[in-house]
């Protein structure tokens, strides 16, 4: 499986929720599409909810670097917010920690926004 998006707002933020897979093919590119999309809207306070993402590869995590990078340069901002231990561990392997800001609760993640 793939991975599937839905998103919703939390007062002017816009949360993705992300639930399987996020891989070469189809899974890094429905994530890329979903986040360029977003931000051609005017979305600019995006909450990637990554709690039901089972597996995350390179592709994934170059995905996810340049959907940081698109949001950030449209003027807005790219959080994450329920890491599994493995993708914790993945953004400290490849020291992606130090660019993505993350948190382990919703609340406290929409909150860091204002």
């Amino acid at each position: 499986m793939s991975v599937k998006l839905t998103t919703r707002q939390v007062g002017d933020v816009t949360v993705v929720d992300a639930a399987g897979r996020i891989t070469l093919g189809e899974g890094a590119s429905v994530f890329r599409d979903s986040v360029r999309d977003l931000v051609a809207k005017g979305n600019k306070k995006l909450l990637i909810n990554l709690s039901e993402v089972s597996y995350i590869d390179s592709s994934g995590i170059g995905e996810m670097v340049s959907g940081f990078t698109t949001v950030t340069n449209g003027g807005g901002q790219l959080k994450l917010v329920g890491l599994s231990k493995r993708v914790k561990d993945l953004l400290q392997i490849t020291k992606l920690y130090t660019v993505f800001e993350a948190f382990d609760d919703e609340t406290e993640a929409v909150r860091s926004f204002k």
